[in-house]
Parts: C-alpha cells; structure tokens; sequence
C-alpha cells in the first residue's frame, strides 16, 4: 500500500503538462482575410474590377487626359489601337476617354439610386416588421403595390413624371428598388423580433426606440447590406437601360447608355462604339453579382 503510494506520484509527474493555452490571444484578421481571398481567385479579379470603375468615377484624370467632348473629325470611326485604345465614335470622339469619364455620370448615379432604395425601403420593412398590426398590413399593402409592377415600367413611369436628367433617372430606379428591400428588412426583423435577448430587454424595461435602434436594427441589417450589393448591379442595367432610351443627361454627356445607343447605326462597320461600353457595362454587374455572393454566404455562414 505504502509503496503503491509513493510509484503512483512519480508516474503522474512524469506525463508530459498539457501546453498552455491562452483564450485572450489576438487572431490574425489580416491573415484570414488574405487566406479567404486567396481560395477566391474569382472574388479577387471582381474586387479589382469594382476598384477601378470606382476610381475611374471619381478621378477619370488617372486613366486619360482626354477631352471627352472633343471631336477630331480626320479620325472618325478608328478602330482600337495603341493611340484610341476603345477606338473613335461617329464624331471623332475618344471612346476610352468617353467610357472612363461617363463613369461617373452611371455609377454615381448608381450608388443614388441603390441609397434610395435602401433607406426608403428599409425604413417600410423596419416600421412594418417592427409595429406589426394595422401599420405593417397597410405598409406591406403598398409594397406589394410596387411588386405588382415590373420594374422598369415603374422606373420610366417615375422618370417620365419627374424629367430628364440623370439625378430623375437615379431617383426613379431607386423608387422601382423599394419593394425588395421592404420585403428583406421586413422578414429579418420579424426574425430578431421574436430572438430571446430582445424579449429580455422589453422585460427589463428599455424603451421601443432602444430595443429598435441597440438590439433589432443591427442584428437586421446584414442581409439588407448584401441586398444592397447585389442590387448594385441591378441598378447599373437600369440606369444604363434608361439612358438608352433616351431619358438620362442631356447629349453629349458621356453616359455609358447613352454610348450604346450612339453606336446602334454602326454595328455593320464599327461595332467597338457599342460593344466595348456594353462590356464595361457587363463586367461591372458580372464583378458586383460575384462580390454578392461571397458576401451572401459570408453572413449566412456567420448566423
């Protein structure tokens, strides 16, 4: 028994002590993300393509000092070289340049357009999904007014009203863009709503603006914020489709719609006047539906 005693201390000291592990220790966010992006080559080539467009609405001068507006007449309709990297329109017009500076005419009306829709609509969804009885059947009852409309009869009906011009246009798709988000915001506060840790702050007291502004609008948001990404690219062929049909800034603004619908009578012998702004066009909303989806499985992941 004694000597039983006196082994089995010893045996238990010889066991290797388990390595210390410290909770409080600091993740590499940095680390992860570059590991997240690096599974991604598809993300990464759609970030870089945003970024561009991005700087390219906001500081053209970067890409070209070209006058967008100026014409050349000994150089009309050349094709892409070295010197006219998009080539010449009809005018003698530098195409790149045009593309570049038209930018930021599309996609600040983009950005716009997608704010609207965002604050209006996500404050229908709020007050709906949030007050509940009589407020969220007549808010819901209005939403679903603008759902029975497709989108883009609603969006010239609006423009039509309010004008042409391209702040009417980012105005007018905004409005068309309500619905979905009133619908999102909607269903993701019903959700929170009935979460326990809201019901105990009720229980303990807070007031209905802080359990709505502290606890069930940012635990809502998520998915409206990804709404808003996708919507991005929903909102450039929108606008884009409205300055086609003439309804955006007033010739000779460089809207990208609008450069589509100038080479419409060329496509037989200078197709560059109306492909390479549809490209742009194209891999701007291919590049933002990408993002969207990484950001979708992202939080869905996360919740």
């Amino acid at each position: 028994m004694s000597e039983a005693l006196i082994i089995e201390p010893a045996a238990v000291a010889e066991q290797p002590a388990p390595a210390p592990t410290d909770p409080a220790a600091p993740r590499s966010r940095g680390g992860d993300l570059l590991r997240f992006l690096l599974r991604r080559p598809g993300l990464v080539v759609s970030l870089l393509v945003v970024a561009a467009l991005l700087i390219a609405a906001f500081w053209p001068e970067l890409y070209t000092d070209r006058d967008p507006l100026r014409s050349t007449p000994a150089e009309i309709l050349r094709p892409p070289s070295s010197r006219h990297w998009f080539g010449t329109d009809e005018l003698g017009r530098d195409l790149f340049a045009r593309v570049v500076h038209g930018a930021a005419l599309s996609l600040k009306a983009t950005l716009v357009a997608v704010a609207v829709a965002f604050a209006v609509g996500g404050g229908i969804g709020l007050g709906a999904g949030f007050a509940g009885g009589r407020v969220e059947g007549a808010l819901m009852r209005l939403v679903d007014v603008l759902l029975a409309v497709p989108g883009l009869f609603l969006s010239l009906t609006v423009v039509t009203a309010l004008g042409r011009g391209t702040l009417q246009v980012a105005l007018a798709v905004g409005l068309a863009g309500v619905a979905g988000f009133a619908r999102v915001m909607r269903a993701e506060v019903l959700r929170v709503r009935a979460s326990a840790y809201v019901e105990a702050a009720r229980v303990c007291g807070a007031r209905w603006y802080t359990v709505l502004l502290r606890h069930v609008l940012p635990n809502a948001a998520g998915p409206v914020l990804s709404l808003a990404t996708l919507d991005l690219g929903t909102a450039v062929l929108s606008v884009s489709a409205l300055s086609f049909l003439g309804y955006g800034a007033t010739p000779p603004a460089p809207e990208w719609g609008t450069l589509i619908a100038d080479g419409r009578d060329y496509l037989a012998d200078a197709w560059w006047v109306s492909t390479l702004a549809g490209l742009t066009v194209a891999a701007l909303v291919l590049a933002v539906n990408r993002i969207s989806r990484a950001l979708d499985g992202e939080w869905s992941g996360r919740r």
